[in-house]
């Protein structure tokens, strides 16, 4: 394995600029993304106030942003062929932008409820589309990117919130509404570029490794699709449990907000190195490794009774599943973009289903003894990846 790699690296400095230019746009692409579900993530206060709903109001907005989501997933998977892609990306790109400002303008739960759909729709097919590329672009490294691009995601995101506090005074439906404007400028110039992703000069270089299939199981595929759900509900639990449980220890609002602020931080820093831990290691030693980390810092933080270690395991739990999506729909790329779809689909429901089931075992016994699903999924993850993950380099 190691011995591939410096000749791999090697041929990457020699890399066409199609190649290079459609990894700096898909860069481009998660950060944007994760600003936009960042700010709507934030605003959905000043959403549910502008348009007078109650919690179920907001829940079946909720829903709709899901049905949409799962729906675009699906479309996305289908349509994903390499000759679409840049379409997929164009077209998602400025769905989502136009969904966005609409959220903005909507006051009527219906009209709220439609647009909540479309912008879900959006999300899915941007999301399938420029995972559906970053696995091409990666092949044709011929070198693990994912988790990097996976980095800018998440740093998109922590940017996101960022904005969205310093604007906490300004209206939403002007926050959505610039944020809307420069995506559709960006996604518009950058327009000549993303055909690129669509380009016959974007093609796998040749490797040196034998294990690589063209083609995965469908056992091995919903295999790829529960571990993407162990993960994702444990990232739903964090984003809004973490402040809760920091709460339940007395911590201050600041200090229990940082909890999840830790986590996001943490996996930010641990996507900009997953990259090279897997060219060296392979993925499923990195992510077995991972996501052992991920259990253990979690089941620290909710058994020790002290804030700190509360954070402190919050941010080890980000930190150890960081590089499991990136690698989850690395492996799901060999299948094409049906089988990344199908994962992204499965990982999704867990993401959404995960922080209700939490609050269901909360009810039922404790928040701490509720959270320890997460970790015990992490564990799980860290039994089953070796299954799932193909050992490319």
């Amino acid at each position: 394995m190691t011995g591939t790699v410096a000749p791999t690296l090697e041929r990457a400095r020699d890399l066409p600029d199609t190649v290079v230019r459609s990894r700096g746009l898909l860069t481009g692409y998660f950060a944007g993304l994760g600003v936009v579900m960042a700010v709507w993530g934030t605003r959905i206060p000043a959403v549910q106030a502008s348009a007078g709903l109650d919690t179920a109001g907001l829940a079946a907005i909720l829903l709709a942003a899901a049905v949409g989501m799962v729906a675009g997933l699906q479309v996305g998977g289908r349509l994903a062929e390499p000759a679409r892609l840049s379409q997929l990306l164009t077209g998602g790109g400025l769905g989502l932008a136009a969904s966005l400002a609409l959220l903005g303008t909507c006051r009527n739960p219906i009209a709220l409820a439609v647009a909540a759909l479309l912008f879900g729709a959006a999300h899915g097919v941007l999301d399938v589309a420029a995972n559906a590329a970053a696995v091409r672009c990666q092949e044709a490294y011929g070198r693990p990117i994912m988790s990097g691009l996976h980095a800018a995601y998440s740093l998109g995101a922590l940017g996101g919130a960022v904005l969205a506090a310093v604007t906490a005074h300004d209206s939403h439906t002007y926050i959505f509404g610039v944020i809307a404007t420069v995506m559709i400028v960006a996604t518009a110039a950058v327009a000549p570029v993303t055909r690129c992703v669509g380009s016959a000069n974007l093609a796998p270089v040749e490797t040196a490794t034998p294990e690589r299939s063209p083609e995965l199981s469908r056992s091995r595929i919903w295999l790829l699709g529960l571990l993407a759900a162990a993960c994702l509900l444990g990232e739903g639990a964090a984003a809004d449990w973490s402040a809760v449980h920091l709460s339940v220890l007395d911590a201050s609002p600041a200090v229990s907000a940082a909890a999840f602020a830790g986590y996001s931080a943490a996996m930010a820093a641990g996507r900009l190195v997953g990259d090279r831990l897997i060219a060296r290691f392979g993925a499923p030693k990195v992510v077995r490794t991972g996501a052992i980390l991920a259990s253990a810092g979690l089941i620290a933080g909710l058994s020790v009774t002290g804030v700190p270690f509360a954070l402190a395991g919050w941010a080890v739990f980000g930190l150890g599943l960081s590089v499991t999506i990136p690698s989850l729909f690395s492996a799901a790329g060999a299948g094409g973009p049906r089988a990344v779809a199908t994962v992204a689909v499965t990982g999704y429901l867990g993401l959404l289903a995960g922080p209700a089931l939490v609050g269901a075992l909360a009810t039922a016994t404790t928040l701490p003894a509720a959270l320890i699903l997460p970790a015990l999924l992490a564990a799980g993850v860290a039994v089953l990846s070796h299954r799932a993950l193909e050992n490319r380099w």
